[in-house]
């Protein structure tokens, strides 16, 4: 398991003050006001402000007061330290899905966890076979069967016409 957790890139300066605009790679957006210090290129910085901008996050660290200052940090990657307070049962990081050898519940291995989406309703897992083709499955409790994250193991049920 990771210690950090990426969740955001630096993609531009914002204004003359030193202000920075980033791209979230969360769905909890409000979690940035929370946040009190930041990894940037492994460097621990203080976050000064925090506000919204259309789809992005507009930061201003402490001592970053120019843009020549901001554009030294950009294309940079944000990250937070792992919390140690226990998820929700049947809650996972998708950070500890992603690599995650797939079975049947009939033990045949159908691929590794390549990428997770949400569609509103359900997230969706998306397994690369060894033949580097996806199955999408729904991660709904008719077919996620058992989560090893210790193991690096999901077990699925396959319903008629998923795949």
């Amino acid at each position: 398991m990771q210690d950090k957790f990426e969740i955001g890139k630096i993609v531009n300066t914002f204004g003359i003050k030193g202000e920075v605009k980033v791209i979230p790679y969360t769905d909890d957006i409000e979690q940035f006001k929370k946040i009190k210090n930041i990894y940037v290129n492994n460097d621990v910085m203080e976050i000064e402000s925090v506000r919204y901008h259309k789809n992005t996050i507009i930061l201003k660290f402490k001592g970053i007061d120019t843009m020549n200052d901001a554009e030294n940090i950009r294309n940079s990657i944000l990250k937070i330290q792992r919390t140690k307070k226990k998820l929700p049962q049947n809650t996972y990081y998708i950070t500890d899905l992603i690599g995650v050898d797939v079975y049947t519940d009939e033990d045949k291995l159908l691929g590794k966890v390549k990428d997770i989406y949400n569609t509103g309703a359900n997230d969706i897992y998306i397994v690369e076979t060894s033949e580097n083709k996806e199955i999408l499955l729904p991660a709904i409790k008719e077919v996620i069967k058992k989560v090893d994250i210790e193991n690096k193991k999901i077990i699925v049920h396959i319903l008629k016409g998923l795949i």
